[in-house]
């Protein structure tokens, strides 16, 4: 676990999405879920073991798998968007975890079981603050990765959690993407609003200017590419030659080439279906 400003804490050895906690003399405001059984309980022993009060309060970043199956073992309150709210509630009532090919981190992993989802107890719809001792937590929809993404900004410490908004040296999730509000996220971020914070990937931990840049220019391209599929979700040799394309930004990372693939061709085609001409 790394220290990143006074009481800010970030976690990326668990499989699956970077975890934050915040911790206050009222307790722990906790951002994100470990994917597996025994990581949630690990992580429930090293946040008992935290000098703080005995509050909990988890905020989901969005509806992503990866961030969602292990909400219900962390036991306590969870906040997130009335989106995610909705989303949450049209699943199955459990989860089975057979073998899909999204290019998901939990796809990768054995031993998941069948997984109740649970729904956020609190939810908003714009904006939200959280007052904690002398913490200020502002929680703001930020459409993009989808329409449930939030970011937790930290005014005080300069610091914001972005969650898939920028993913570090590997490709985002496409299938339930809006790309022009996604790019305009993005610029905001290298914006003088943002000068001086420090950015928390919801994949890989604190990312730099330049990753940011790098995630507008792969955002850039890949708009350029769905505007000649927009209607062609059904042509897989169309998808697949996109797909390819794309993945040449992501070569150096070849241990995960197959994985990188899958993330992409089924995330244009969802994309595409959705937004089909």
């Amino acid at each position: 676990m790394q220290e990143i400003t006074p009481g800010v804490y970030i976690e990326t050895g668990y499989p699956g999405v970077t975890l934050a906690v915040i911790r206050c003399r009222r307790g722990l405001i906790l951002i994100d879920a470990p994917l597996r059984i025994e990581d949630a309980r690990s992580w429930r022993s090293v946040l008992a073991g935290m000098n703080s009060g005995y509050d909990r309060l988890l905020v989901t970043l969005d509806e992503h798998y990866d961030r969602t199956l292990g909400t219900r073992q962390m036991e306590c309150m969870s906040l997130g968007h009335e989106i995610l709210h909705q989303v949450m509630r049209d699943r199955p009532a459990t989860f089975k975890t057979q073998g899909q090919e999204t290019g998901a981190e939990w796809e990768l992993l054995s031993g998941l079981g069948v997984v109740r989802w649970a729904a956020p107890d609190i939810t908003f719809t714009h904006s939200i603050d959280i007052r904690w001792d002398d913490f200020l937590v502002q929680l703001t929809a930020v459409p993009g990765p989808s329409r449930a993404s939030v970011w937790v900004e930290l005014p005080k410490q300069k610091v914001v959690f972005v969650g898939d908004m920028v993913i570090p040296q590997a490709p985002p999730f496409l299938a339930s993407a809006d790309l022009a509000a996604w790019q305009a996220a993005v610029a905001r971020l290298l914006a003088p609003e943002y000068r001086g914070y420090t950015i928390v990937s919801g994949r890989g931990g604190v990312v730099t200017v330049n990753d940011v840049k790098e995630q507008g220019k792969f955002l850039a391209k890949t708009q350029q590419a769905v505007e000649k599929l927009s209607g062609k979700e059904d042509d897989l040799h169309e998808i697949d030659h996109v797909a390819f394309q794309l993945l040449k930004s992501f070569e150096h990372r070849s241990p995960h080439s197959e994985q990188y693939y899958s993330r992409i061709t089924f995330g244009l085609s969802q994309y595409c279906r959705q937004h089909k001409k």
